[in-house]
């Protein structure tokens, strides 16, 4: 069979890409080894940045998002048992974020994709690629345990995430890889309770960090930093909730809304980026090319972006035959990847207790978070960062 793009991967950034080029006349076929009930279940938190909110919107896929996400004009940031509280819109020229999970983004693109006629291959497995460097590369596959079979394409588009097909496939000596492993992760828990706070709150305090979120008007997700390689059995209920308690206290006596926990993770937190990001006819995008620690809230939005500049990069290729965008692809994005690396780090390292840390480093802490809240020039830095920085003329 023969398509235009083929891509692998039916996360954000894959459906993302589909959808876009769709919209652009340009055929592609998209191939995923879960099921649809898989990746339309798997939970993961979403915060949008404004520019992947009217990405959605423009496109046709906000709809949803509009009517059940959390429009936040805000964050909170708690330290010192008292609270900062950061105007997004003041101090970005009206720009806020939406709170609205990446599964209900895959839902509504999956959706999108299927009622539009696109080819989205669920549980395919055997996924291999091939003739990287010619102007024909492929894609190999088998579909419920059929015969191999092999998509011809013009272009690949790697977006099956870190443990993929897509990156591994790239000849060695050709990428370098540039990661930072943090000394801590971050148990997430999901609870039947009404939201704490009406915004996020980041929270530092002397046993470590903690965060605020919501998921709906009746569940919570929160968040606290613990040890990378800790267990779940660790964590019962009582600890959990106590250790919430003590990192979020305030001078007011303000405490968390507590209900039922029914779903505990943990997960480690780290910093990794290869470059460039493509070689000859493939084209590595999201998580396939960079992760970064949640504490930025950047992971789903840095792929947005990214396949925001490889779907005008494909077409200008097909309306004016030109490779220019093509060829700078990983210049362009890796721009924008390396300020949310840097922006990602920052908040990690002001936020969290690193081992060994002693009560100077915690009281530097608290020194820069005063500073952060308290100069207008530090909250609108951050504020930039968080609603996410405008696209510079290399993207638009």
């Amino acid at each position: 069979m023969k398509t235009q793009v083929a891509i692998i991967g039916a996360g954000p950034a894959g459906l993302m890409l589909s959808h876009i080029l769709h919209l652009q006349g340009i055929e592609s076929i998209v191939l995923e080894t879960r099921s649809r009930e898989a990746i339309e279940a798997t939970i993961r938190a979403g915060v949008l940045e404004q520019g992947t909110v009217d990405l959605m919107k423009e496109i046709g896929v906000g709809a949803r998002m509009e009517r059940e996400g959390f429009r936040h004009e805000g964050t909170i940031l708690r330290f010192d048992g008292i609270d900062r509280r950061i105007d997004f819109p003041e101090l970005t020229g009206g720009k806020a974020v939406m709170v609205y999970a990446q599964h209900e983004v895959i839902k509504d693109l999956v959706e999108a994709r299927l009622a539009s006629g696109g080819d989205i291959r669920f549980e395919v497995t055997d996924v291999s690629v091939h003739d990287l460097d010619t102007t024909s590369p492929s894609v190999r596959f088998r579909q419920q345990g059929g015969e191999l079979q092999t998509i011809e394409a013009d272009f690949i588009a790697g977006c099956d995430g870190t443990q993929g097909v897509s990156r591994p496939a790239i000849p060695k000596g050709v990428l370098k890889g540039f990661e930072r492993l943090y000394p801590f992760g971050w148990l997430g828990i999901l609870c039947k309770a009404p939201p704490s706070s009406d915004e996020l709150i980041y929270a530092l305090s002397d046993r470590g960090f903690a965060l605020v979120s919501t998921r709906s008007p009746d569940v919570q997700r929160l968040y606290l930093q613990c040890e990378p390689t800790d267990k779940i059995e660790n964590w019962s209920d009582d600890r959990i909730w106590s250790e919430f308690r003590a990192r979020l206290a305030t001078r007011d006596g303000w405490a968390p809304k507590e209900g039922q926990i029914f779903s505990k993770t943990v997960v480690g937190m780290r910093s990794f980026v290869t470059e460039p990001m493509q070689y000859g006819r493939l084209f590595l995008a999201g998580d396939a090319a960079h992760v970064v620690p949640p504490t930025g809230a950047k992971g789903l939005n840095l792929a947005v972006a990214d396949v925001r500049v490889l779907a005008r990069a494909i077409s200008q290729f097909y309306k004016a035959g030109q490779e220019d965008l093509l060829e700078r692809y990983s210049e362009t994005a890796l721009r924008r990847i390396w300020k949310a690396q840097r922006f990602s780090w920052w908040m990690t390292s002001m936020l969290h207790r690193f081992p060994g840390a002693d009560e100077f480093q915690h009281k530097v802490q608290v020194a820069e978070l005063d500073y952060v809240t308290g100069s207008r020039a530090a909250s609108t830095a951050l504020a930039e960062n968080y609603v996410g920085l405008p696209f510079d003329a290399l993207e638009d």
